[in-house]
């Protein structure tokens, strides 16, 4: 029987600090910008988003659009899946042309959901610009797509999982790895 190793990444103040360390890089970058939105990918993704949005319309003093979005439909490998995908809503509203959109997602592996959430988007209009905020980097990219916010960079092997857990899904904050 193989054993279990898992040790936490981020604690519960660590998960909060990270967050908003995120939310002033966004603003060293886009400052006023009546053009900034925030989608985050479904599922924890949705939370972050929410969380930064808050963070940023407190400093900001204005309005930032939160949109969700559900990549299942556009994955590259649900053929191949064993079970069927949960299809979660998508909910983008705002108009898409010309935003500056800031992606957002707890975790950034192979970079195939990225892709996905691009395309998903694209299905919406046209943004100026997209970029990537993530809570965990982990490397093992199959494609060329890199984050422009990183919450925490890890080196993992393929036999290591990250799990984010968020209070409002899990009841508490934290990023934990298991080695299997």
């Amino acid at each position: 029987m193989a054993s279990t190793k898992t040790r936490q990444i981020l604690s519960d103040g660590e998960f909060a600090r990270t967050l908003e360390r995120l939310a002033f890089e966004i603003l060293e970058r886009h400052d006023q910008s009546r053009r900034l939105a925030l989608v985050g990918i479904q599922r924890r993704g949705v939370e972050l988003a929410d969380r930064l949005r808050r963070l940023l319309e407190n400093r900001l003093g204005q309005e930032v659009p939160l949109g969700k979005l559900d990549i299942n439909l556009y994955r590259d490998d649900w053929t191949t899946m064993e079970s069927q995908p949960r299809i979660s809503r998508t909910d983008i509203p705002f108009p898409v042309d010309d935003s500056q959109i800031i992606l957002v997602d707890d975790v950034l592996y192979t970079g195939r959901t990225i892709r996905a959430a691009l395309e998903a988007i694209l299905d919406f209009g046209r943004p100026s610009r997209v970029e990537l905020l993530v809570l965990v980097d982990r490397g093992h990219r199959e494609l060329p797509i890199h984050a422009d916010y990183v919450g925490k960079r890890l080196d993992t092997s393929k036999r290591e999982r990250i799990d984010v857990l968020i209070q409002e899904r899990d009841e508490r904050d934290a990023v934990v790895l298991t080695e299997e």
